[in-house]
């Protein structure tokens, strides 16, 4: 796994020592020798992590790392913390500060490799998330709004895998006093199928559940979509931390050590807590963004730019499938009327109503698309010209039986549509092509006094008041 490693350290031995370890793994690795060249450096290259030495004279890692994380441009950044320090106070304030990991000197290479290959994944992915969400300048940056530390204090759902009831019991007791819900699960098929009913911000899981492989459960986390991105925090005995590398290799996103101490396990849930509810954060925002792009702000259908593209595969399938397109164009008749008579939000709600009707009507895998001002468009697979004329039709009368209640008139207005049907075997036509013939067929159904349906190229002429075809 490729990455850039930024080293802190005010000891040159201790910095080419980690320098070659790394290396040797093939990362590329970065050195700072103190504090303020630590922010300078990071702050120009953007390192994919950052192992900071705590103790260095003038500014510690502690302030290092304080001033790191309140970087909206580098907060993001992993740091894991390397001292010699081994009590569970220092760990807490660097944990308070924003670190999200310690390792302990001496340092044990295979804990090494593992959590700065786990905190990678995490950043990558993370990036990946961040940089879509950017792409889109429709939406406020994710810095706004919430704050982190709102963020990490708000309620949060919690599911604990322990199989021992006195330990459980500590920790359930511990988080409720903190205002999080914690569920309590004994066994791992049950905390499967809870992950996948409900909606968690953080696992604790213990290592040993009962003869039970806890490690095993992590990977069946997993390895389910609706639980792959929730963090786990492993709680396990210090005699076993040997297997601490492999549980951080298959997704363990941090862990906390037997006995443990109530103020690590707050830190920890925290620093774990928020980085989920950002996760989230930005998956919502690319969501909507997404959706912006390729749907109508008015109706909620999806937008000409989506239907296109749309089209296009759609018409391309035809040769694998044997099976015809069909697209209705169709817009509201005498629309400007309404417009000039009742206002645009009169004309607004029209379009919105109409849209609904429209969608409620049409198959599951049809889709509509707002085309442009009051005109509209439904692509059919698999549908011939006869099959589409008859949807076609059914959404003349849906729309034009029930009048549509506006802002600015005391009656309710009978709103009519002209519709343009056109259909394709032949895979090599371009959407475009299909989308003008069906452009025809709507001018031919204005022509023909509209509220009517017509098919283009047909000579077919169904029985009924207000469907023609030519």
């Amino acid at each position: 796994m490729a990455a850039r490693i930024l080293v802190v350290d005010d000891i040159p031995a201790n910095v080419r020592l980690l320098e070659a370890k790394l290396m040797a793994e093939y990362f590329e690795v970065i050195t700072a020798s103190d504090g303020q060249s630590a922010l300078e450096i990071a702050a120009k290259e953007m390192p994919d992590i950052i192992l900071l030495d705590v103790m260095m004279p003038g500014m510690d890692g502690y302030e290092v790392c304080s001033r790191l994380k309140s970087d909206p441009k580098m907060r993001h950044i992993p740091v894991v913390m390397v001292t010699a320090l081994s009590e569970v106070s220092d760990r807490v304030r660097g944990l308070e500060v924003g670190a999200d990991d310690f390792l302990t000197k001496p340092l044990n290479d295979v804990a090494l490799f593992a959590r700065v290959r786990s905190l990678v994944r995490l950043k990558m992915m993370t990036d990946e998330l961040r940089v879509r969400q950017e792409a889109s300048s429709r939406f406020e940056s994710i810095g706004s709004g919430v704050s982190d530390e709102d963020e990490a204090i708000s309620n949060a759902n919690i599911l604990l895998a322990e199989t021992n009831d006195l330990a459980a019991s500590k920790i359930i007791n511990f988080l409720t006093e903190l205002e999080h819900n914690v569920d309590h699960c004994r066994n791992p098929r049950e905390v499967i199928e809870l992950g996948q009913e409900k909606s968690y911000d953080l696992f604790i899981v213990a290592l040993d559940l009962g003869g039970e492989d806890g490690l095993r459960l992590c990977s069946q986390l997993r390895a389910h979509e609706e639980t792959r991105h929730v963090p786990i925090l492993l709680v396990l005995e210090e005699e076993n931390l040997s297997q601490l590398a492999k549980g951080l290799d298959i997704g363990v996103t941090d862990y906390l050590v037997k006995p443990i101490d109530p103020n690590e396990l707050r830190a920890r849930c925290k620093t774990q807590i928020k980085r989920r509810r950002y996760h989230d954060r930005l998956t919502d925002m690319l969501k909507k963004s997404v959706a912006m792009a390729y749907t109508d702000p008015l109706t909620g259908v999806f937008n000409r730019r989506y239907m296109n593209a749309h089209l296009d595969r759609a018409i391309m399938e035809i040769a694998e499938t044997a099976k015809p397109v069909s697209t209705l164009m169709f817009d509201i008749d005498h629309f400007k009327k309404v417009n000039d008579t009742y206002g645009h939000a009169s004309g607004d709600e029209v379009l919105k109503v109409l849209a609904k009707r429209v969608a409620d009507a049409i198959r599951d895998f049809d889709m509509l698309a707002r085309y442009g001002g009051e005109e509209f468009v439904v692509i059919m697979p698999s549908a011939s010209s006869e099959q589409a004329f008859t949807v076609a039709e059914r959404l003349r009368r849906r729309v034009g039986d029930k009048p549509i209640e506006v802002p600015g008139s005391e009656d309710p207005l009978t709103i009519t549509i002209s519709v343009g049907v056109a259909t394709t075997s032949d895979p090599m036509e371009m959407a475009d092509s299909l989308l003008a013939r069906a452009d025809t067929a709507l001018y031919d159904a204005k022509s023909m006094g509209r509220n009517c349906v017509c098919i283009e190229h047909s000579s077919k002429n169904p029985a009924g008041g207000h469907t023609v075809t030519v």
